[in-house]
């Protein structure tokens, strides 16, 4: 099971020491998701992380980062949008209807399933499945280690995702919550945190 995480829309000062150390402990992929930001900010990010990581890190916007610097590849916020014109390379979607998530996954990479859970960094966004509908629908094969399970992703609710067949899980709200981007600089609680959320996936 793979362990994703996106990005805080927002920048901050130790943001980089941050997301290096953690692809050091183990992150697999990172999604780099600034909505409304401008583009120098985040290829001054980009800059500043080691380019062995660039390798796994799927853009939002600014769909041109993914080959000025090497990146994973580009992220669709949407189940049925279609690519960039003439764009060749990896792609995620996000998708938040099961009837929409086979013809989802074809020729991405993977699916991330939103509003799983009650989401811990969108206050209104509730959950949008019940657990009858998750597995059903991972009976039938549309739940595999192609769908990531994202919104409200915890300790608790990675095990339930691990149990249902998710090929990966997206953590947001429960990991950057654990660190307030204005007034701390140690970050050793987030990263115990990330520990548990691993060692929980193996």
């Amino acid at each position: 099971m793979k362990l994703v995480l996106m990005t805080k829309p927002t920048f901050f000062v130790e943001e980089d020491k941050i997301l290096a150390t953690l692809f050091d402990e183990g992150l697999d992929d990172l999604h780099l998701y600034k909505p409304g930001s401008a583009p120098m900010y985040a290829e001054r990010l980009l800059t500043l992380l080691p380019d062995d990581y660039h390798r796994r890190i799927y853009v939002h916007d600014h769909y041109y980062l993914k080959n000025e610097y090497g990146l994973a590849g580009i992220h669709i916020d949407s189940a049925d949008k279609p690519l960039p014109d003439r764009y060749k390379g990896k792609f995620t979607r996000t998708c938040m209807n099961l009837d929409l998530l086979k013809a989802a996954k074809k020729k991405a990479e993977y699916v991330m399933l939103k509003y799983i859970f009650h989401s811990q960094s969108e206050p209104d966004a509730d959950q949008t499945f019940n657990y009858e509908d998750l597995h059903e629908a991972s009976r039938r094969g549309l739940i595999d280690k192609h769908v990531y399970a994202l919104g409200g992703m915890n300790l608790e609710n990675v095990r339930v995702a691990k149990d249902l067949g998710f090929g990966g899980v997206v953590i947001c709200g429960d990991l950057w919550n654990r660190f307030d981007i204005h007034n701390q600089q140690d970050y050793r609680n987030l990263l115990n945190h990330f520990e548990k959320l691993r060692k929980t996936i193996e």
